[in-house]
């Protein structure tokens, strides 16, 4: 018998060693410190680190961008402090978000419904064997394949606290309930999505439509959007297994109050904000991030539409669910909701 538990004693040892390290090096990081260190020669056009590039300027004469981001490190920060009660620990699972790009000094939390497609394929010319010089050459499926690019829950205890003292950090986040209606009317309306249908749909009509039809429950493509919000809101749904990454709050994705972020970019000002991330790893004459002519994005217009039917007591609850995402990232209340 003594053995089994000598084994188990190593395996917590070995994962608190884990999370004690990255602990250690999150709580003591400086942005900027040891941006150079460890690296012979970045890919850039500049030669310096993303995050040298950064942090080196004068911060008395800062650019429109500069200040814009640096304004938006700092509101994070304050509402960090703010809105946690408590600090925890990083552990392996945190990190499953973070993509990273070892030739540039990039780490990217991708949240699905901001723009995640085109980041990562961006990534993926950027990384690769020049296979793609065009992030749009790339199929939309193949950009989320695993293995394409890597994440930093995949390096070791040392590597991990390397890259997160050294490289670039970036997200980008988006209106919650603006990214929530995409999310529905992604995997929900869309005939194409059988699997979500069966995964989330088949069980959003057991558990929240009255005398659901046979072809409903075997089926499950003809959720509403109602539907989907009491799906959210039920205590059972989350005691039973995390939420998809589509609707997960970023905050619980990519925990910024656990991780510096040098870079917050918004859905709303997309176009500009990755300019400014490629401006830094000194790429911007090597890839552009592509644009979208698309007139189907989901607008606050479009999600007051959505949550016309969503009565006061249950927007106040899904509101309550999404609260730090608004928080955090400053995205005012909407004026749509009655429960205010």
């Amino acid at each position: 018998m003594r053995k089994p538990r000598v084994g188990r004693m190593v395996l917590a040892t070995c994962v608190g060693s884990f999370i004690i390290g990255i602990f250690y090096f999150q709580s003591n990081l400086k942005p900027g410190a040891e941006a150079g260190s460890g690296h012979a020669g970045w890919q850039g056009k500049s030669g310096r680190s993303p995050l040298q590039t950064l942090y080196d300027g004068d911060q008395l004469d800062l650019s429109a961008a500069q200040a814009t981001h640096q304004g938006r490190r700092e509101l994070l920060e304050r509402a960090c402090q703010a809105y946690t009660r408590k600090r925890r620990v990083l552990i392996p699972e945190d990190l499953k978000h973070l993509m990273v790009d070892d030739r540039h000094g990039l780490l990217y939390c991708y949240v699905p419904k901001v723009a995640c497609t085109n980041w990562k394929r961006v990534l993926m010319v950027l990384t690769g064997d020049g296979r793609y010089a065009d992030p749009l050459q790339i199929p939309a499926n193949e950009a989320h394949v695993a293995g394409n690019l890597r994440t930093l829950s995949e390096y070791s205890t040392a590597e991990i606290n390397h890259r997160l003292r050294t490289y670039l950090k970036f997200v980008f986040v988006r209106e919650p309930f603006e990214r929530l209606v995409s999310a529905y009317r992604n995997k929900f309306t869309r005939s194409y999505n059988t699997a979500f249908h069966k995964r989330y749909g088949t069980k959003i009509v057991r558990r929240h439509r009255a005398n659901p039809r046979p072809e409903a429950l075997e089926r499950g493509d003809d959720v509403s959007f109602e539907e989907f919000v009491y799906y959210l809101v039920d205590p059972h749904t989350q005691r039973e297994e995390p939420f998809n990454e589509h609707w997960e709050r970023v905050h619980s994705l990519c925990h910024p109050c656990l991780i510096h972020y040098d870079v917050v970019g918004k859905y709303e000002t997309l176009e500009q904000d990755s300019r400014y991330v490629l401006h830094l790893a000194g790429v911007e004459d090597q890839v552009r991030f592509p644009t979208s002519g698309k007139s189907t994005r989901t607008t606050g217009d479009m999600a007051a539409q959505f949550f016309h039917n969503i009565s006061p007591f249950y927007q106040k609850k899904l509101y309550s669910l999404y609260r730090m995402d608004f928080l955090l990232f400053n995205y005012s209340t909407p004026a749509y909701l009655r429960f205010r």
